[in-house]
C-alpha cells in the first residue's frame, strides 16, 4: 500500500523539482573532475561537494588517510529527537575503458534523448549529485525534521581499498547511524536489499621445466592449471539457495543474483614457445550469492587443487550480506518509490560490491538505490536524467520517514 504523502514531503519534493537545472549542472561539474580509480584521487571531487554544501548553509569536514583521496562528510540536525540515517555516495569511478570507443565526451555531460553521458553518470556522480541536493533541501526544513542526517562521500570504493569508507568509519564510528542509504544502483532502478560477497584466490603450480619435446599429457604446470581451470568454470552452474530472511527476492536476469560466479581475470606463464614452462599461475575472482560462503568455495577449490599439485592462495574475501525484506528500511523505501514512480521497485541482490555491506558489517541496515542504467557501467556511462531527479526526491521522502521512526531496523 502506497503511503499518504505529508505537507513536509510535499514541500520537499516540490523544492527538488525546482532544483531540476542545479542538479543536473551538479552533475556536470562532478563528472568534469577526474576521478578515476587507480589511481583513485578524490580531492577535487571533494572540493566540488564542500563547495555545493556551503553554498547551502551546511558545513562540511573532510576525513583522509591521504590527502589525495579524503572523504567528506556534513551534517543535519532535525530539531525534534529520532533516528541517525546516513546517506552515502563515492567519488571515484571506474576507469573509462577503450576511449575510442566513447561517442560522447568522457569528463563533459551531453544530454540526449532524456539521458545524461559522461564518466561516473550512472557510477556514480549521478546518485552523488542527487544525495547532496536531497541533503541541501532538507537542511531547509531542519526545523521540521527529527533526527539526525549525515551525508557521506568516500573514495577508494571501486577497488575495494581502506582508504574510503573503512577509515571513515574507523576515524568517526558515530557514523554507523542506525540505517544507510547508498546510492550504488543495482540497475534498472531496483532496489537492492544484498549483495554478493567477494573471494579472490590465486592459484600457481611448478614443474622443472624442459624442452617441449618431452612434454606429456597433464604432466606441465600449463595443462594442470588448465585442467583446474576448466573444473572451476562449472562453478558458474552453481546457484544458492535463498536465506529466509531475503526468500522473496529476485536473482534479477538469469537469476544472476543467486548464481556463483567465477572468473580467471590473469593467468600467465611461459614466454618461450619450445620450452616447458616451469611456473603457471591465475588470478581468480569469485562472486558470492547469498547462501554461499567462503568457505564452501575454498573447499570446492581444495578438492580440486590437491589432486593437480596446485597451491591455492586466498588474497581477499567476504561473504555476501543483506538486510531483510521485513525490515522498516526496505518496506518504508520500497513504498517511497513507489508512491514517486508509480511502481513498486524490484526487490534484488546487487552483483558488484558496495560500501552498504560496510555498514552491514556494523549491524546497521543498509540498502542501495540509485540510477546506474543496468548492472554496470562502461562505454558511453550514462543515466536517465528522470532517474537522477526520482532518486533525489526518493532519498529526502525516505529520510524524513526514517528520521521519526523509534526502531528502523
Amino acid at each position: 500500500m502506497i503511503a499518504m504523502v505529508s505537507p513536509l514531503e510535499e514541500a520537499i519534493d516540490e523544492a527538488i523539482l525546482s532544483e531540476r537545472n542545479s542538479l543536473f549542472r551538479l552533475c556536470g561539474d562532478l563528472v568534469a573532475e577526474p576521478s578515476a580509480s587507480p589511481p583513485g584521487h578524490t580531492a577535487g571531487v571533494a572540493r566540488i561537494v564542500a563547495r555545493y554544501l556551503a553554498s547551502q548553509g551546511i558545513d562540511s569536514s573532510l576525513v583522509a588517510a591521504e590527502k589525495d583521496a579524503p572523504n567528506i562528510v556534513a551534517e543535519v540536525h532535525g530539531k525534534l529527537p529520532g533516528r541517525h540515517v546516513v546517506f552515502n555516495a563515492h567519488m571515484d569511478t571506474m576507469q573509462p575503458g577503450n576511449e575510442a570507443l566513447w561517442t560522447v565526451p568522457i569528463r563533459e555531460t551531453t544530454s540526449r534523448d532524456g539521458r545524461l553521458y559522461g564518466l561516473g553518470m550512472g557510477n556514480m556522480k549521478g546518485a552523488l549529485a542527487a544525495m547532496l541536493v536531497a541533503t541541501a533541501v532538507l537542511k531547509r526544513h531542519a526545523d521540521s525534521l527529527h533526527g539526525r542526517l549525515s551525508f557521506t562521500a568516500v573514495c577508494d570504493e571501486v577497488m575495494f581499498g581502506e582508504r574510503g569508507a573503512v577509515f571513515l568509519l574507523n576515524a568517526r564510528p558515530d557514523l554507523k547511524g542506525d540505517v544507510l542509504i547508498s546510492g550504488e544502483g543495482p540497475g534498472y532502478m531496483d532496489l537492492a536489499v544484498a549483495e554478493k560477497g567477494l573471494l579472490w584466490i590465486d592459484l600457481s603450480t611448478q614443474g622443472s621445466g624442459g624442452h617441449s619435446s618431452n612434454a606429456k599429457r597433464g604432466n606441465t604446470p600449463i595443462s594442470r592449471l588448465c585442467e583446474c581451470l576448466r573444473q572451476i568454470d562449472e562453478f558458474n552452474d552453481i546457484f544458492a539457495s535463498v536465506p529466509e530472511a531475503i526468500a522473496g527476492t529476485s536473482g534479477g536476469i538469469e537469476n544472476a543474483g543467486f548464481r556463483l560466479s567465477a572468473n580467471a581475470g590473469i593467468v600467465v606463464s611461459g614466454g618461450v614457445r619450445s620450452l616447458i614452462a616451469n611456473l603457471a599461475r591465475a588470478e581468480l575472482d569469485f562472486r558470492l550469492p547469498p547462501g554461499i560462503t567462503i568457505d564452501d568455495v575454498q573447499n570446492r577449490i581444495r578438492a580440486i587443487t590437491e589432486s593437480l599439485e596446485i597451491e591455492m592462495v586466498a588474497r581477499k574475501g567476504w561473504n555476501a550480506n543483506w538486510t531483510a525484506l521485513n525490515s522498516e528500511l526496505v518496506q518504508t523505501v520500497a513504498r517511497t518509490v513507489e508512491g514517486l514512480r508509480g511502481k513498486a521497485p524490484g526487490l534484488v541482490v546487487r552483483l558488484p560490491g558496495s560500501d552498504a555491506r560496510r555498514w552491514r558489517d556494523l549491524g546497521t541496515p543498509a540498502i542501495c538505490y540509485g540510477p546506474q542504467p543496468e548492472l554496470s557501467a562502461g562505454i558511453d556511462d550514462f543515466a536517465f536524467e528522470q532517474d537522477v531527479l526520482d532518486c533525489a526526491r526518493v532519498y529526502a521522502r525516505s529520510a524524513i520517514h526514517l528520521l521519526k521512526m523509534d526502531n528502523a531496523t
